[in-house]
């Protein structure tokens, strides 16, 4: 694994957005996602009026889910960075769902891909890479 996949990066790579050939040349690479951030994704297909257990079935027969990308659960080491993160991150508005992307990524010392700009500034000990 190479990267630490955001719920907008995952979005921008399945709606064919800009980023989203930065996204899949990541996941050709392997990368990871926090089961946090694949329930937001799993949240705005159903916002679409898609049903979220077809795509993530869709996605897992081409290989997609479980072999190019891989989903880990939200730890309590997770938990406690999300926290940490709050002061540092709530003048740029990150979400949870954010700092759960940047929490992974500090765990496992890798960076993180998202297509949200404001996470250019970020001084948090994580490479944020934005893909757009």
């Amino acid at each position: 694994m190479r990267a630490v996949l955001d719920a907008s990066a995952l979005l921008a790579y399945l709606r064919g957005e800009p980023g989203g050939k930065r996204v899949r040349d990541q996941l050709l690479e392997g990368a990871v996602m926090s089961a946090v951030n694949l329930a937001e994704v799993a949240s705005k297909l159903a916002d679409w009026g898609q049903d979220p257990a077809q795509w993530l079935d869709r996605l897992r027969s081409r290989g997609l889910l479980g072999q190019a990308l891989q989903v880990l659960p939200f730890t309590e080491v997770d938990a406690l960075l999300v926290a940490r993160l709050r002061p540092l991150t709530r003048p740029l508005g990150l979400s949870l769902g954010d700092r759960a992307c940047l929490a992974l990524a500090s765990r496992l010392h890798l960076p993180a891909l998202t297509a949200d700009a404001t996470w250019a500034g970020l001084s948090v000990g994580v490479v944020v890479e934005v893909i757009r």
